[in-house]
């Protein structure tokens, strides 16, 4: 891999390097990556075919599992998408699952343990139907709104710090699609600016918001050529 390679992944993989290993540290940083993809995850499992509360049981064992094993241990950031990477392990994980269920089902000596806190008397928790059509596009969905979110919030705390809060909250409408609630001239009056300042500045403030956005995805992928890939994925995936 050449230099400028080498200097993407140290600089784009840091949410998930920083998570290797059993330090404190590490354990930390995994556990702020976990949650910050628990809502695709969630997702997947509950488009899987499963009632809610059986989809949030499952979805945190999935990640108590990833936490206690260095799960993350085993990710390459030259083999591509962290992205693909979760969702392989959480269709392991829901396939082993499956096989454990059936194997406690048909009994064979085996010693029951349960998949919940419940009681002996619980019915326990429902395993997904592997034939339940494309739960992988709303594992995709809810990734890609969990990115806009995240580039969300870090701008709005950049703007925040520099004592512009009133500014970012009075245009951020036309980054979230809620602008018919408010004109640019409307804004424009609010911000004491004209309609032509207006425009620039929103303008300005979609490209950071982009920026922000493949800087998140650059977090979570191997090369910087996926970067703009990715972000043409994941916003089909909003459609």
């Amino acid at each position: 891999m050449d230099s400028g390679s080498e200097a993407f992944a140290q600089t784009h993989w840091t949410l998930v390097l920083r998570a290797r290993g059993d330090s404190p540290e590490a354990r930390a940083a995994l556990s702020d990556l976990c949650g910050a993809y628990y809502a695709p995850v969630l997702a997947f499992v509950r488009r899987s075919g499963l009632d809610e509360e059986s989809s949030r049981d499952l979805t945190q064992e999935f990640f108590t599992r990833l936490l206690a094993r260095q799960g993350i241990d085993t990710v390459d950031p030259q083999r591509g998408r962290f992205r693909s990477f979760l969702l392989g392990a959480l269709k392991h994980f829901l396939a082993d699952m499956r096989e454990r269920a059936q194997r406690l089902k048909r009994g064979g000596g085996q010693l029951h343990e349960p998949l919940d806190a419940g009681t002996d008397t619980s019915p326990g928790i429902q395993l997904p139907d592997p034939n339940t059509p494309n739960p992988e596009h709303e594992f995709d969905r809810k990734w890609a709104l969990t990115l806009l979110d995240r580039a969300l919030i870090l701008l709005a705390e950049e703007h925040k710090t520099a004592g512009k809060s009133a500014y970012f909250e009075t245009l951020k409408p036309w980054l979230t699609g809620d602008s018919e609630d408010i004109s640019q001239a409307e804004a424009a009056r609010q911000l004491d600016l004209t309609e032509g300042a207006v425009k620039v500045a929103i303008h300005r403030l979609r490209r950071q918001f982009r920026q922000h956005i493949k800087d998140e995805i650059g977090q979570t992928v191997g090369d910087r050529a996926q970067v703009d890939e990715e972000l043409h994925h994941l916003l089909q995936a909003l459609l």
